[in-house]
């Protein structure tokens, strides 16, 4: 959307005075905040406490007498008030108010409401309804279908009731989508801005995502004048790493006289959010909390291999243990035959869901919505359904008539794609598929028909629990595991939490059941935690970037310093210094407890065991690169396999294989696997593919040998030994042999397995190798003859060891104290200060503003480009790059700036390879300046950020080449790539303004017509909601 489109929806353009005008209104609120802020800073650092608290009923204020200063003890502190209210019902009911000001309780409505409901409301939407009677604004945090969209219904209709504006803002514009055509069905006068998509701007209530709000508050908007409300759906979304910042930027901008609603999952620290509007807005802030489920959820566990369910949470909420053992028994019991590999939808974890499903469909448990983490995944399930219908003929019928309606608006060929002809089948026997690969008009017709009863199983990702209303009567995961972009790990509580919320409907269920299948060992803690751990908080995920330090620079009356000192970030760490304090008093005084006999002899023999721990890491590095330990990698050689956390001592290997990591298509690299037999215990053994969970077994437990893939950077030792290995190792009894062997091997040479050595065995010819080795070597023997260690050992017959591991705790005691101490300086300082510094130097230096911090054109440029990275393409565009390129090719290159997914290395037509080569060359000046202006930044990591991967298909399809076609030169996902196409085609908008602010009509054009050539067919349909 550019600033013709933001200014359209309040008729009224901003004149160069009228917007100084503006800004001269807001100066006073500003100056009085950034001297709010620094006097809290200054008052915080001389550690005094001035205000008062109360935390009671209504009309019960109780004065708490201020703490001596001297131990900076703020327990107490708060910098607004905090009353209970009282409440009948499952909720509660708090107050934050501004420090100094009066509270006034809030009264019941005694005309008529601005809104009625058709059923009986529950405690926490009454509560929250009157808050709005009261013009005061309130957090609701309740469960996922709890009903917390009937506040924000009452807000909208209140507002349209007293001829004000209404905003309401969601996490992302498929939300907005659906949440208008919601609205619209109940209000009719509502509009709708998404940046693509820009319906009835004139409306009363505008549905926007929350860029497009902060947009619109960085312009400086008139329309905020007649705004009386703004909502924010899904605030928790606040805690997104990459799009959280966006919600705190647009609430410390949005004017104290605007009244807020925020719904919320369950957050642990409503509160904490509530002050903090608090402290922006100097206006009471109401919390309304229930963990109350309308439908109560019977928690159980699924064993693989197994056959039976174990409940393991009633729907009291009451953890049984008894039945917890049960079923990790049963999984302990199935053996070899029960690791049923539900990440993969292979053959046997597809029969466990099978069988879950039919005994679901035969119990009348249905609709039940499955939850797998990888979209392969969803697809390999679902097409293991194919003999199972849900549907009558008559929900058939209907089902193939929304089916139709819906590609009527595709062409010909679109649709006769694939996945637009596969899904049909799944559909009429009420079997559905949800994931982002998934086009968005079969998701969208997938939602439709979930919604209408009409899907009776559907196969999604965990994105489907996020969004409207769309419950089931059951919930099945398959795995408690979970692969993050970096590891597989357990899911945590609050993803749990956010997933089982789908499983009852309310009126309609009376329990609602959540099946959580197990392939390994899940400990009784971890369980616990994740079914019945405590939601994630809501933590701040504030981090500058350059558009918006440009963005304030440009403002007249606010500067970044403004932001970081409001952030929310800043305002948690304000929050955390008693507790920082009290960490730094217990470590102050647990290291003056802390006495160690021998101190300064034991200090001189620790720092030599550093050095020898030195000497053999720089060794490893030299013997395992590739070009020395290769030739002796045969199978049957024993290494020792070291990780960070832990030493699996001797293990035989298999083989090894090279495999590519595509960190860049134009040089990828190479990275060495080793299939090593390796001794585990019994437990982790059950899942291999995640080596962070691995264990060797204790001196007294017996393991087994699995097979490991292991990087080489894992081997810590090469021994001159070799053992032969049975033919194959499938069964345990060959896998036990190889463990056998290992073991005689080691009781013959007395546990010191000869090494190979890398000057005499290995041969390698290195001057550093030569001489570390030699220091090593000394070092080793002046160890043992350590006379500290002689006395203890062999004298006083004190354990030496004990001794050591007392000093190595008071080097950890006195790393934690100093620890301590720097997170509490850095808590009693502006956060992130230092790196706004940092950024204006790069800024400087590139020349998007000067010295008095005034922006320059380059800055202007900068200020238009939010959807990616705005230093690289503004030092493209002032370079001279893209007036080289064809709009095909424009379209292309800028695609590596918004596709994010993970794919192998691309080869690249000489016409593509050659720009992109050239923007590799940015990348890389921009992150030495970067660097030189004291800035962290790995220059490798950051040039592969820009992935190529979809280069080729974007630039064939700007030069006309049918969706069809392209799917048959790639594998990505048909959703994936349309939503590259989609964020590129926001991107190049931006490009076409950017172009605009500095009056270059030439690129203006270039843009707009690459834009123009990928706006088309069904890449941009327009969604079934709207």
């Amino acid at each position: 959307m550019d600033d013709d489109d933001l200014f359209d929806a309040f008729d009224y353009q901003p004149s160069d005075a009228s917007f100084q005008a503006m800004r001269k209104v807001e100066m006073a609120k500003v100056n009085e905040a950034r001297t709010n802020a620094d006097t809290f800073l200054k008052m915080l650092a001389e550690g005094l406490d001035d205000k008062k608290t109360t935390n009671n009923t209504v009309g019960t204020e109780e004065k708490v007498d201020d703490e001596p200063s001297v131990n900076f003890e703020l327990a107490n502190y708060r910098r607004s008030q905090i009353f209970s209210i009282a409440v009948e019902g499952n909720c509660t009911h708090e107050v934050v108010v501004p420090a100094g000001m009066e509270y006034t309780p809030l009264v019941s409505r005694t005309s008529e409401p601005a809104k009625s409901y058709d059923f009986q409301l529950d405690a926490f939407q009454k509560e929250g309804i009157m808050c709005i009677d009261n013009l005061q604004s309130v957090l609701i945090s309740a469960h996922t279908s709890a009903g917390k969209t009937a506040v924000a219904l009452y807000a909208i209709a209140l507002a349209l009731k007293e001829k004000q504006r209404v905003i309401y803002t969601s996490p992302i514009k498929a939300l907005s989508n659906q949440k208008y055509r919601e609205l619209q069905e109940e209000f009719g006068d509502i509009g709708l801005m998404t940046g693509d998509v820009t319906l009835n701007p004139d409306a009363s209530c505008l549905v926007m995502t929350t860029e497009i709000l902060r947009s619109m508050l960085y312009r400086g908007s008139e329309i905020m004048r007649e705004v009386g409300w703004v909502i924010f759906d899904e605030i928790h979304y606040m805690r997104n790493q990459e799009r959280g910042v966006v919600w705190e930027e647009t609430i410390i901008l949005l004017p104290d006289n605007v009244h807020y609603v925020f719904l919320s999952a369950t957050i642990p620290n409503a509160r904490q959010f509530a002050d903090w509007v608090v402290y922006l807005h100097n206006q009471p802030v109401h919390v309304v909390y229930t963990d109350y489920r309308p439908v109560p959820l019977q928690h159980f566990i699924f064993p693989a291999g197994g056959s039976g369910l174990y409940e393991v949470v009633n729907i009291q909420g009451q953890f049984r243990e008894e039945k917890f053992i049960d079923a990790m028994s049963g999984l302990k019991q199935a053996g070899e035959e029960g690791r049923g590999d539900f990440r993969k939808g292979t053959e046997k974890g597809g029969s466990d869901v099978m069988k879950i499903i039919r005994t679901i469909k035969e119990r009348d448990m249905i609709p039940c919505i499955i939850f797998s983490f990888s979209r392969k995944e969803c697809e390999a399930y679902a097409t293991q359904m194919k003999n199972m219908d849900f549907n009558t003929e008559k929900e058939k019928t209907i089902v193939k008539e929304i089916y139709v309606n819906a590609i009527s608006l595709l062409s010909d060929d679109d649709r006769h794609l694939p996945q637009v002809g596969q899904v049909l089948p799944y559909l009429l026997r009420g079997v559905g598929i949800h994931h982002s690969g998934l086009l968005p008009i079969i998701k969208e017709v997938v939602e439709i028909l979930f919604g209408e009863g009409l899907i009776k199983t559907l196969f999604a990702t965990e994105t489907f629990s996020m969004g409207l209303n769309m419950p089931a009567r059951t919930v099945l995961f398959t795995s408690a595991r979970k692969f993050d972009g970096k590891d597989y790990r357990w899911i945590t509580s609050g993803e749990y939490i956010q997933m089982s919320g789908r499983a009852g409907r309310r009126g309609k269920d009376d329990r609602g059941l959540v099946i959580l299948m197990v392939n390994q060992q899940l400990g009784s803690e971890t369980a616990r935690q994740i079914i019945k751990g405590d939601p994630d908080p809501l933590n701040s995920q504030f981090r500058l970037t350059y558009n918006m330090v440009l963005n304030l620079l440009r403002v007249e009356g606010i500067n970044p310093e403004f932001m970081l000192q409001n952030s929310f970030y800043q305002f948690q760490n304000y929050d955390a210094l008693p507790r920082l304090h009290e960490n730094v008093d217990k470590k102050t005084k647990e290291l003056a407890a802390t006495k160690v006999e021998n101190e300064i002899e034991i200090a001189g023999y620790y720092q030599m065991i550093k050095q020898i721990e030195f000497l053999q890491s720089t060794i490893r590095k030299v013997v395992t690169k590739p070009v020395h330990i290769v030739p002796f990698l045969q199978a049957g050689r024993l290494l020792r396999i070291t990780t960070k956390e832990h030493d699996f001592g001797w293990a035989a290997l298999l083989n090894f294989h090279k495999k590519t990591n595509p960190t860049d298509p134009l040089s990828p690299s190479i990275i060495y696997v080793l299939d090593m037999a390796i001794l585990l215990t019994a437990e982790s053994a059950r899942d291999v593919s995640n080596v962070a969970q691995l264990h060797p077994p204790l001196p007294e437990e017996k393991g087994v040998i699995e097979v490991v893939p292991i990087s080489i950077d894992c081997v810590s030792e090469i021994s001159a030994v070799r053992i032969k290995l049975p033919q194959n190792l499938k069964s345990f009894e060959a896998k036990q042999s190889v463990a056998r062997a290992i073991n005689a091997i080691k009781k013959r040479f007395n546990n010191i397995m000869p090494p190979l050595d890398p000057l005499n065995d290995m041969k390698i010819r290195d001057a550093n190798l030569e001489e570390n080795l030699t220091k090593l070597e000394a070092l080793e023997r002046r160890k043992s003859t350590h006379p500290l260690r002689q006395i203890y050992i062999f004298l006083l017959q004190k354990n030496f060891d004990d001794l050591y591991k007392a000093y190595e705790r008071k080097l950890e005691i006195e790393a934690e104290l100093k620890s301590a101490k720097a997170e509490l300086k850095k808590a009693q300082n502006l956060l992130q200060l230092d790196e706004l510094k940092c950024r204006k130097r790069v800024l400087r230096r590139l020349q998007y503003c000067d010295e008095s911090d005034v922006i320059t054109p380059k800055g202007r440029v900068a200020c238009e480009i939010s959807a990616a990275d705005e230093l690289m393409l503004t030092e493209m565009m002032f370079g001279g790059l893209f007036t080289e390129l064809t709009p095909p090719q424009l379209a292309a290159l800028l695609s590596c700036f918004v596709f994010e997914e993970k794919k192998g290395a691309t080869k690249l037509a000489d016409e593509l390879s050659g720009c992109l080569r050239s923007m590799q060359e940015y990348a890389r000046r921009i992150a030495r300046i970067t660097k030189e202006s004291k800035l962290e930044i790995d220059e490798d990591q950051y040039v592969a950020s820009f992935k190529p991967h979809l280069m080729d298909v974007i630039h064939n399809w700007c030069t006309g080449m049918s969706f069809a076609e392209i799917l048959k030169k790639t594998d990505v996902f048909e959703g994936s790539i349309i939503r590259c196409m989609r964020r590129c085609e926001e991107l190049l908008r931006q490009m076409v303004n950017a172009s605009k602010a500095i009056g270059n009509t030439d690129l203006e054009k270039r843009f707009e017509t690459a834009r123009l050539k990928m706006k088309r067919d069904i890449v941009f349909t327009a969604s079934l909601y709207l």
